[in-house]
C-alpha cells in the first residue's frame, strides 16, 4: 500500500472551503481560526502543484484543478466515514458473521426463537448455521471453525466455556402397539427386556452414558439393538418396530403416528441444553448471542434459572 501523499484534515478543510467559498465561514464551520485553513490549503495546493482557488474581495472559486480534485475529495471522505462506521459495528458485535453449530433436537426446542431473536436484534449479522451433534460441535469450538454451540451435555474441556439454557426430562419412546403404551407413565424397569434404540455414544456421550445409567439405576443394563445419530432417527426405528428407547422429552414433537411418548418412573434424571464457546474468546458477536440466550432462557448476569441434571459437571460448575 503507497503512502498516502495528502493529510486527512487538509482534505476535509478543502471540501468544507469548496462548499462554503468563503475562508472566514468554512474557519467557523471547521472550528480554527482563518490562518491555520488558511496554511492548511496553501500545503494542499503545493502538494497538488497548482491552485485550488482564485481568490477574490468577496470569497474564492474553485479552479480547474479544484473542480477535478473535489468529487474524490468528498468520495474519499464519504468512504472513510463509512469504514469508521462499519468498524464501530463490528467492533460492538452488531454487524459482522457468527458460525452457530447446533443438535438437531434442539430445532424442537429453543433454536427457532433464539435464531429469530437474535436476527431481530441484530439484522447486519450473518449466520452461518451447521446442523452438528455434540462431539463434533465441541471439536468444532476448538478448531475455530464454529463460534458458539448449543448442545446437549457439553464435555469438561479447559478450552471451552458452557452455560445452561434449559433441562429437560427422560420420556420413553415406544411402538404404539407396545403393552406399555397404553401407561401414562412406564416404570424403566419394565423396560429391562426390550432391545434399545439409543442415539451413538460417539454423537453424544454425556447423554448416552446418563440414559444407560438411568437403566442401571433400576437394575439392569439396557441391551442396545440399533444405534442412531439424531432422535429424530431414533423414534424413525422406533415406530419401524427395532426396539424401545429414552430419549429428551422434547423428541414429542417429533410427530409419528407409530410412536408413543410417555412419562417415566423414576423421573428424576434430566438432560442440559446448554450453549457453548472458547474461553477467553473476546468476539463481541459471541458475547451478543450469549446475551439473547440468556434473555430467552430467563437468565440473568450470566447465570440461567434452569435446573441442570443432579451431579453433572455443568451442574457443579453453575453451582459453584
Amino acid at each position: 500500500m503507497e503512502r498516502p501523499q495528502l493529510a486527512l484534515h487538509q482534505l476535509y478543510a478543502f471540501a468544507v472551503l469548496a462548499e462554503e467559498l468563503h475562508f472566514g465561514r468554512a474557519a467557523i464551520r471547521l472550528g480554527v481560526a482563518q490562518p491555520p485553513l488558511s496554511q492548511q490549503i496553501r500545503r494542499l495546493e503545493e502538494r497538488v502543484g497548482h491552485p485550488l482557488f482564485e481568490r477574490n474581495p468577496g470569497g474564492v472559486v474553485l479552479t480547474s484543478a479544484g473542480h477535478e480534485l473535489l468529487p474524490a475529495a468528498r468520495r474519499a471522505l464519504g468512504e472513510i466515514a463509512d469504514g469508521l462506521e462499519a468498524a464501530r459495528r463490528v467492533g460492538g458485535g452488531e454487524a459482522g458473521r457468527i458460525r452457530v453449530g447446533f443438535a438437531a433436537s434442539l430445532a424442537l426446542t429453543i433454536l427457532p426463537g433464539m435464531l429469530r431473536a437474535y436476527r431481530d436484534r441484530y439484522p447486519e449479522v450473518e449466520m452461518e448455521i451447521r446442523e452438528m451433534t455434540t462431539a463434533p460441535q465441541t471439536a468444532a469450538l476448538l478448531e475455530r471453525s464454529i463460534d458458539v454451540g448449543l448442545l446437549r451435555e457439553p464435555p469438561d474441556d479447559p478450552g471451552l466455556a458452557a452455560e445452561p439454557v434449559f433441562s429437560e426430562e427422560f420420556v420413553a419412546v415406544l411402538p404404539v402397539g407396545h403393552v406399555l403404551a397404553g401407561r401414562r407413565v412406564v416404570p424403566v424397569a419394565e423396560l429391562a427386556a426390550e432391545p434399545f434404540v439409543l442415539l451413538n455414544r460417539a454423537a453424544g456421550p454425556t447423554v448416552h452414558d446418563r440414559i444407560v445409567g438411568l437403566c442401571r439405576s433400576v437394575g439392569f443394563e439396557p441391551r442396545i439393538g440399533q444405534h442412531a445419530v439424531e432422535w429424530a432417527t431414533v423414534s424413525a426405528l422406533v415406530e419401524a418396530g427395532l426396539g424401545v428407547s429414552l430419549a429428551p422429552a422434547s423428541v414429542r414433537r417429533i410427530r409419528l403416528k407409530g410412536v408413543a411418548y410417555r412419562r417415566i418412573e423414576p423421573d428424576n434424571a434430566r438432560t442440559t441444553v446448554a450453549m457453548c464457546w472458547r474461553l477467553g474468546d473476546e468476539n463481541p458477536l459471541v458475547a451478543r448471542f450469549l446475551e439473547v440466550g440468556r434473555r430467552l432462557s430467563g437468565g440473568g448476569q450470566g447465570r440461567p434459572r434452569t435446573s441442570l441434571a443432579p451431579g453433572s459437571a455443568l451442574a457443579d460448575r453453575a453451582a459453584g
